[in-house]
């Protein structure tokens, strides 16, 4: 099926791009999910995961503590590169198996994978087209820490780990601009939409 990769920095508005795609119909696979789901209780990840940084990154029910393991990776590259070749991976299977059920259970001739890391996993190689939601890098910053509530030197270690804006949007076939409203970011993904159908749609 024809797939399109929707990414964008932390805080640029990926989520409600995606959530104008789902009204059209479109399966719109999330690669957040897939990361949470190979860390569930049970998994093999999530045991190496435990033996590598300790219990301690366990809460109480036995599932993943994400904000202290985020905490734990943005402060040390050489832990974030040894989680990254763990779970990348797995994640990469769960998306291509969540990719090939679009056929079956949505109507729309093609499907979003929604990544932040869409670019820098390598996870391009799933998708035919690259959409990045774009906005001011300062307007980013603001969105993502009232959010988040996350501080503004985490957000800023989160942004260093992504690729530059302009790099980012250097690989972008389509640019959505999330600066202004709501509604004037509904009616770019509206045009978007109907163009992706053509694109999916039109004979090879």
């Amino acid at each position: 099926m024809f797939t399109v990769g929707l990414t964008g920095g932390i805080g640029s508005g990926k989520s409600a791009a995606a959530a104008r795609f789902r009204y059209h119909g479109v399966n719109v696979v999330d690669a957040d999910i897939a990361a949470r789901v190979v860390v569930e209780p049970g998994r093999t990840a999530l045991a190496a995961i435990a033996e590598h940084f300790g219990t301690d990154i366990l809460l109480e029910n036995g599932e993943l503590d994400r904000a202290a393991l985020r905490k734990r990776v943005f402060d040390n590259p050489e832990e974030r590169r040894w989680l990254e070749q763990l779970t990348h991976p797995l994640i990469r299977e769960e998306i291509i198996s969540s990719l090939a059920a679009s056929s079956e259970t949505h109507n729309a001739p093609y499907a979003i994978l929604e990544s932040p890391l869409l670019l820098e996993s390598g996870q391009v190689a799933l998708v035919q087209r690259v959409c990045v939601v774009d906005i001011p890098e300062e307007l980013q910053l603001a969105r993502a820490t009232a959010r988040d509530s996350n501080s503004v030197q985490q957000i800023r270690k989160i942004m260093a780990a992504q690729l530059p804006r302009a790099e980012r949007c250097a690989q972008a076939h389509d640019i959505l601009d999330n600066s202004g409203s709501l509604e004037a970011l509904n009616a770019q993904v509206d045009a978007l939409h109907a163009q992706y159908i053509q694109l999916a749609t039109k004979p090879e």
